[in-house]
């Protein structure tokens, strides 16, 4: 079966940064397993998925743009250290969450000066263009409730 629209995949990979540094493996755990057509991951990936069958191996380098989009500079905010109460030992690189009612924002600190911090909300590969390589393990007809759900269950997939 190749891979297609309501496809089940399941795929072992290594994400690659554009000095060839490993940024993110599968390796050692279970593989990836998403549907297709679903945007459960990024929109070159799946696009260059698409039409391969289990045991196809895949070497792929994607723009920024269609990985996790380029930096969005709306996202980058500069906040005091007073607006971050309960954020204890402020660090460049720290990530954490901010909610607004339904609404939850996850933001990286890219720089501390004083008590003025900046605050990206873009996905730290955001603006990267990746390098994925891997093997498609397995391809099957998604279930009608993984339709519904628009994800995939089980191993490597979303657990109910």
């Amino acid at each position: 079966m190749k891979i297609a629209n309501n496809s089940a995949v399941a795929f072992h990979y290594t994400l690659k940064n554009d000095e060839g540094e490993v940024v993110d493996t599968s390796e050692g755990q279970a593989p990836l397993a998403y549907l297709h057509g679903a945007a459960n991951i990024v929109p070159g990936l799946e696009n260059a998925l698409e039409g391969l069958e289990a045991g196809a191996a895949f070497e792929v380098s994607i723009d920024a743009k269609d990985g996790y989009g380029d930096i969005n500079p709306e996202l980058i905010h500069s906040v005091t250290r007073e607006q971050l109460q309960g954020v204890e030992d402020l660090e460049v690189g720290m990530m954490f969450t901010a909610q607004n009612g339904d609404q939850v924002a996850h933001f990286t600190v890219t720089e501390i000066e004083g008590d003025d911090i900046t605050v990206d909300g873009n996905h730290p590969m955001a603006g990267r263009n990746l390098h994925f390589s891997g093997t498609v393990e397995t391809v099957r007809e998604a279930t009608e409730e993984e339709l519904a759900h628009k994800h995939i269950h089980g191993e490597g997939g979303h657990q109910h």
